[in-house]
């Protein structure tokens, strides 16, 4: 896992760059937008989105220079999406990535503003990105406003889990809000990579068929570290599923057999990898480091 820990520097180290460059400066006007802007984006995290956008790019050929702004985007509206989620009226959560929400810091008005602000600069970044012709601009606004959104989005996904909190889900249910909450965008960011890189139609439907697994994957790893990983080690709150009712693969399954169903996620995942005739390794590495994450 040494390479991959090395990809991950400088994934993190690139996209932040871009981030940068793409985020207005604390110090312009409006400040304190911009300073809760800045306080989320640049709190950490594991920029999980981007790597495996660029796993993919780099899959099909695509140098990480004509891949950085899609990657820069995806991770904007990432975390738009936990600065909402983490409001009084979704989560209500009072720390994220180790240090105090957006809402806790800057007040719950500017905290909503910093989360529409960062979706519009990232659909900004994609239609300005000048290193990919205007057709896959287009391509991948349409892909990725699509899995942010509604139906079958992110925003889907939110509202179906705010739906089902307290109330009894069947796994279908339970699939459907992780599909849309959780993977869609993890699912965009892998086609997303490919589709830079001009992948053949065969190999499109196979990293999509990989894709759709990783996002699934990475939402029963998560439901397992809220059961057993501390705050401390998790940088939010541990035990927040259980305290406001949502239903969850540990929740309906219990602890070892959802450990189970990841292990056979992950295998059938890396199988659709191994039908594609590319160096899929870094994409296989990210599957085996998300069955073992540990936050």
């Amino acid at each position: 896992m040494a390479v991959l820990e090395e990809f991950f520097a400088e994934v993190r180290h690139e996209v932040d760059a871009t981030l940068d460059k793409l985020i207005p400066d604390a110090r312009v006007a409006p400040i304190r937008l911009h300073e809760a802007i800045r306080w989320s984006v640049f709190a950490g995290g594991k920029r999980i989105r981007p790597a495996i956008l660029i796993a993919s790019g780099r899959t099909f050929g695509v140098s990480t220079a004509d891949l950085l702004y899609t990657a820069a985007a995806v991770e904007m509206i990432h975390t738009y999406s936990l600065i909402h989620d983490d409001l009084p009226s979704m989560d209500d959560d009072d720390l994220r990535r180790g240090r105090a929400t957006c809402h806790k810091q800057f007040g719950e008005a500017t905290a909503i503003l910093a989360g529409d602000a960062l979706q519009t600069l990232a659909f900004k970044a994609l239609a300005d990105n000048i290193h990919l012709t205007a057709e896959t601009r287009v391509r991948l606004i349409s892909l990725i406003s699509q899995a942010s959104g509604t139906p079958n989005g992110m925003v889907s996904g939110q509202q179906l889990d705010l739906d089902g909190e307290g109330n009894e889900l069947s796994i279908a249910d339970l699939e459907q809000i992780h599909r849309q909450k959780t993977g869609a965008l993890i699912r965009a960011s892998a086609i997303a990579g490919a589709a830079i890189g001009n992948a053949t139609g065969d190999e499109m439907a196979t990293i999509e068929s990989y894709a759709v697994k990783l996002g699934l994957l990475f939402q029963i790893t998560d439901d397992l570290l809220d059961v057993t990983a501390a705050t401390e080690t998790l940088g939010k709150t541990a035990g927040k599923d259980a305290s406001s009712s949502k239903a969850t693969y540990p929740g309906h399954y219990g602890v070892k057999a959802t450990q189970v169903m990841a292990a056979k996620i992950s295998i059938e995942a890396l199988n659709d990898l191994s039908t594609i005739r590319r160096d899929t390794t870094v994409l296989a590495d990210l599957t085996a480091f998300v069955v073992k994450r540990k936050n």
